[in-house]
């Protein structure tokens, strides 16, 4: 514990002038280090859950929550439909059949997921139909064989609605004439942009073209669930599967996007380590700061051991004077960091108008602009990491402080 009399004289120290400028300047130095280290963790930090929360968003505004699917193909779906919608927390349930194919069209191929959908259920478990750029998804008619696609694909294969796109699935027909993969031809109907990777990926189609594609007419394979809120899918679809039968599976958002959200979360965490090596460097300079103040007041610490002070109180005056340093640059740090964090949007936007140019081109990118979402938690986290790292960078420093002895200190003065 600390005592007033250490505390008051390692507040002192921090704050009296050094004979040497040298010191101070090293002090001032880590104050600095320690408050650009705290501050870019933060700006970064919230950078990094602003895109996580756009990703977030504009994927599961398309893509449903959750999906429920039978081995064998569901046949009375709107019976199973109606029971799901009576469940917690969910909002509407769309039959689906999805497979993946090639798309081509001009000599250029892609590989897509193409669903089949119900235009007018699929309203209320996808915003997708909010999101056309061209057509619309009512043009998705029984047995019309016609797609609507995301607009980076459409770009990819150079159509636009009214043209023909073919689709060959992964399997072949024997003919008399040879082996030959099954193929069917669709008119574009429509084109959607999200501004997230389903925009490349993802091909709509018919529920029943889709079926009669997979050989499975008449059937759904499952049903894509929308809940209130999607955290809220977490465990309920898997729950309410099992409580349909044995036959019946379910995933939800983390298994079929997971991918992409461990993505971003891992780089999170990489970018975080990789700039708390700042925070590191700053408690480095405090041990450098100490070790010189030590080296400079052994003359005064021989005197406050004269007058009584023991060594663990003026351990106790070292172990004061860095932290000291380290919280006040934390602080610092962590202020002007927030302050960036809360405006960098708007901020950025406005840097943007000024030089006429843009960050992130919108042809490029996804998300054309930077997100940003301050986190209270991430701030206490770098918060609580900067403040014991500066108490662990005190110790030794503050151990020598009290190993000197008075009369050897006071020897030559």
């Amino acid at each position: 514990m600390i005592k007033p009399v250490p505390l008051f004289i390692g507040l002192r120290y921090v704050a009296a002038r050094r004979r040497r400028q040298f010191i101070s300047f090293i002090n001032g130095f880590s104050l600095l280090g320690m408050a650009l280290g705290v501050m870019a963790l933060i700006v970064v930090t919230s950078v990094m859950n602003g895109f996580d929360r756009e990703l977030k968003t504009r994927i599961l505004s398309v893509v449903p929550h959750g999906f429920i699917e039978k081995d064998g193909g569901l046949e009375e779906w709107r019976s199973v439909a109606q029971q799901l919608e009576r469940q917690a927390h969910v909002e509407a349930a769309s039959p689906f059949v999805r497979g993946f194919a090639l798309l081509s069209a001009g000599g250029t191929s892609h590989g897509v997921e193409f669903q089949g959908v119900d235009p007018k259920a699929l309203r209320g478990v996808s915003e997708v139909g909010e999101h056309m750029m061209m057509g619309s998804l009512d043009a998705l008619q029984s047995r019309g064989y016609r797609i609507v696609l995301g607009r980076i694909l459409a770009r990819q294969l150079n159509v636009i609605p009214g043209d023909t796109v073919v689709l060959t699935l992964p399997e072949v027909v024997v003919t008399p004439a040879g082996i030959f993969p099954r193929t069917k031809r669709f008119t574009v109907a429509g084109v959607f942009s999200v501004g997230a990777q389903v925009d490349q990926s993802m091909a709509l189609m018919h529920l029943d073209d889709a079926a009669r594609l997979l050989r499975m007419p008449g059937k759904v394979q499952g049903l894509q669930l929308r809940f209130d809120d999607m955290d809220n899918a977490l465990g309920r679809v898997s729950a309410y599967a099992q409580a349909l039968g044995e036959d019946f599976k379910g995933e939800d958002w983390s298994l079929s996007q997971g991918s992409l959200f461990q993505a971003v979360k891992m780089e999170k965490t990489v970018v975080t380590l990789m700039l708390m090596i700042i925070v590191a460097v700053a408690a480095f300079n405090i041990i450098s700061a100490l070790v010189l103040m030590v080296a400079d007041k052994r003359s005064d610490i021989a005197v406050l051991r004269t007058l009584g002070l023991t060594s663990r109180q003026i351990m106790s005056i070292f172990v004061v004077q860095g932290s000291a340093i380290g919280i006040i640059g934390a602080l610092a740090g962590a202020l002007l960091g927030i302050l960036i964090a809360l405006n960098l949007t708007d901020v950025v936007s406005w840097a943007e108008n000024l030089l006429g140019a843009k960050i992130f081109d919108p042809r490029v990118f996804f998300v054309s602009f930077l997100p940003s979402e301050f986190r209270a938690s991430d701030a206490a986290v770098v918060l609580t990491a900067a403040v014991l790292m500066s108490l662990l960078a005190t110790l030794f420093p503050a151990w020598r402080a009290a190993q000197i002895e008075p009369a050897e200190a006071l020897r030559y003065e």
